[in-house]
């Protein structure tokens, strides 16, 4: 979900708490993955048909591309998450994530928020 949706739906924390969670689900399936390649060259058999061979060579080509991309997938989350986390600790009272989204950048890579505690602005980047 992006940013400022988040904040203005959940709050920064719970949007924080969201992005983790589905990052660690990417983690999951690169997991699952990585069972279903073992089990694949577990069952490849030289001395098959040539189709059965074939069809286990497509799904282990599928599952390398599936788990690439759950790989990058959970990186970018997980890397998006914590550059955004650092930004979000007021500097005038130290609070952290405690804010209320003001404005959004007309580029969109730029969010201004208010420290709930102390009203102190400050931009956050995304």
């Amino acid at each position: 979900m992006d940013l400022p949706d988040g904040i203005r739906k959940f709050g920064f924390r719970k949007w924080y708490q969201r992005e983790l969670m589905q990052s660690h689900a990417h983690l999951v399936l690169l997991f699952l993955c990585a069972i279903g390649l073992l089990a694949t060259f577990e069952v490849f058999n030289r001395s098959a048909p040539w189709t059965e061979q074939a069809f286990d060579v497509g799904a282990l080509l599928l599952l390398v591309a599936v788990g690439v991309w759950s790989l990058r997938r959970y990186l970018f989350l997980l890397i998006h998450a914590e550059q955004v986390a650092n930004q979000a600790v007021c500097e005038r009272c130290k609070t952290y994530g405690r804010l209320n989204l003001l404005k959004e950048s007309r580029t969109g890579h730029q969010v201004t928020v208010r420290c709930k505690k102390c009203e102190n602005e400050w931009p956050i980047s995304h």
